[in-house]
């Protein structure tokens, strides 16, 4: 039995890439069901976000040949050809629960030590295993992940400075526009970067903040915490004429924003600079708006440069990471409670999961 991961993000692919293989999470438990009917593995967990797309599987298979199996499925899950395949990345057992423990921590992230990953990961993995797609071996590992991020969160200071895509990009626009107290704000899309990304906005002085989302109850909620104002989202064109930032990080799987509708949007609105941070993969606007004038398009991958800074302000903690880490992942493999051990059956019942 071995225990593998699967995937590409960031380091590996950029963002034209990245967003040909994500998966909505709709999408995600049919995969799974998929994948175990094909007798690929055991035990599976999907992680797609904006930076990365990983399948974590427990399989009976030789470590080479699931990696081989699992190229060729996730290529036909997303219909993806082989020159994105060379994209990908394989880990096995202790490599593998060391990706995995990095990744729960933000070691592997676009911004060093961010948040958002370790949500994100809880949230992938209770879809598993409400599914039934999670066993005893997967289980304990991405439980033993969550603890060791709490651990690097409360031991080290891997966090220092800005730790989330959203508060990277707040940085950017105020390096734009020198302050946020003149600027009117969009968010376009009330999930968690977009949340994330408001409160960094309104806490930098933002004069004013717009929330628009598909399901008007939840921008309402985000816009009354922040003391913004809610639109429909069938309506937020109609107040684009006032906005100097639009952050947009939506689930929809074509463009918010392409060049024909910015440019009809631009006629009503004063010749000024407009800031797009576009923070969905797939991406919410269409790369091609960054020639229109006055228009300046960033999408995550624009955000590495920003998140670089940051990165060296903790350079020195990575070390210390490193070696919780690897204790830790040392401590599942072999001490006691290795993946064998924990598919045998011999450590017992695993505790109750975290939740996301």
């Amino acid at each position: 039995m071995s225990f593998l991961v699967l995937g590409l993000s960031h380091h590996s692919a950029p963002v034209d890439v990245r967003e040909r293989f994500a998966f909505a999470e709709g999408l995600i438990p049919e995969a799974l069901k998929r994948l175990r009917a094909n007798g690929l593995a055991k035990e599976g967990v999907l992680l797609s976000t904006c930076n990365r797309v990983e399948l974590y599987v427990s399989t009976s298979l030789n470590p080479h040949v699931a990696a081989l199996a699992l190229r060729e499925f996730i290529a036909n899950e997303r219909q993806c050809q082989g020159h994105d395949l060379a994209h990908l990345y394989a880990h096995h057992d202790q490599a593998c629960v060391e990706h995995l423990f990095r990744v729960a921590c933000g070691l592997d992230s676009l911004v060093l030590g961010e948040t958002e990953i370790l949500g994100q990961l809880k949230r992938a993995y209770d879809l598993s295993l409400q599914g039934g797609f999670t066993g005893k071996a997967l289980n304990r590992a991405f439980q033993r992940a969550f603890s060791v991020a709490k651990q690097v969160r409360t031991d080290t200071q891997i966090q220092r400075g800005s730790t989330s895509v959203g508060s990277v990009a707040v940085d950017l626009a105020e390096k734009v526009f020198d302050t946020l107290q003149r600027c009117e704000v969009m968010v376009i899309g009330a999930g968690d970067t977009s949340e994330k990304t408001a409160r960094s906005l309104q806490s930098r002085g933002a004069r004013s903040l717009l929330v628009s989302n598909r399901s008007y109850e939840r921008a309402a909620v985000l816009a009354a915490e922040l003391g913004g104002r809610a639109i429909h989202f069938d309506e937020w064109e109609k107040d684009f004429g006032r906005i100097d930032i639009v952050i947009s990080s939506t689930s929809a799987p074509h463009y918010v924003l392409d060049v024909p509708k910015l440019e009809r949007l631009l006629r009503v609105r004063p010749s000024r600079p407009l800031l797009l941070i576009d923070l969905a993969v797939p991406r919410d606007i269409d790369p091609a708006v960054e020639r229109l004038e006055n228009v300046f398009l960033y999408n995550v991958d624009d955000l590495q440069a920003i998140a670089d800074d940051s990165v060296r302000q903790r350079r020195e903690e990575i070390t210390r990471c490193e070696a919780i880490i690897r204790e830790k992942a040392r401590a599942l493999v072999l001490g006691g409670t290795s993946i064998g051990e924990l598919r045998a059956g011999r450590t017992g019942h695993c505790s109750s999961p975290e939740r996301a």
